[in-house]
């Protein structure tokens, strides 16, 4: 049997550039790529913080260091500079992979600096 999981996220990511007249995609840093394990041109989620926006694009390799997370194309509608958004990708695993299987989740500041990563989210308390 397979099940979709969570693969990687960049929990509160601050956007830095929303360009409209772009092709359609979000640019982000290389090494937050590389960090999360997203591949260039993935499919991801974005889930908006500020606004409550929730859109499909994928992943464009930023320059390397830059902190940048830039919504282009018509998503640019849906994110401003400054918003808090969460970016998500998923990825199909077998029960075979699911045995070790561990999420990368790594979360940021509002410069867009790691400022911790985990492999785990909290239980949630009632």
């Amino acid at each position: 049997m397979q099940s979709v999981m969570l693969k990687a996220k960049l929990h509160q990511a601050r956007v830095t550039h929303a360009v409209l007249n772009y092709e359609g995609s979000c640019a982000i840093d290389g090494d937050l790529l590389d960090m999360a394990g997203i591949r260039e041109f993935e499919q991801i989620q974005i889930y908006n913080i500020d606004n409550g926006e929730r859109f499909t694009t994928y992943a464009i390799r930023g320059e390397e260091g830059s902190r940048i997370i830039s919504v282009n194309g018509a998503a640019a509608h849906k994110a401003s500079v400054g918003d808090k958004i969460i970016i998500c990708a998923y990825a199909v695993y077998d029960d075979a992979e699911l045995a070790s299987f561990k999420p990368r989740m790594i979360y940021m500041t509002a410069d867009n600096d790691v400022s911790h990563t985990s492999n785990a989210i909290p239980v949630q308390m009632a």
